[in-house]
């Protein structure tokens, strides 16, 4: 049988931006936290329980630039 692969890494650091106990503000800068109440993004809290869903990947590098002759022998 295969071993789980974690979606963002086994060593994921503590965040309530993405803790299942968090909410952002409608403008983003901040957190809603039932427990703690208003707190920044990257606080984090004994309380802390990992959401993955609310984890938003970084986006891609640019894409390499290829020339007709990259693809001649």
């Amino acid at each position: 049988m295969f071993g789980q692969q974690k979606l963002f890494g086994s060593k994921i650091e503590p965040a309530c931006s993405y803790c299942k106990l968090g909410t952002p503000t409608t403008d983003g800068s901040m957190i809603l936290c039932e427990k703690q109440g208003v707190v920044a993004l990257h606080f984090s809290c004994r309380r802390f329980q990992y959401d993955p869903l609310k984890r938003v990947p970084k986006r891609p590098g640019p894409r390499p630039r290829f020339d007709r002759e990259d693809f001649t022998l």
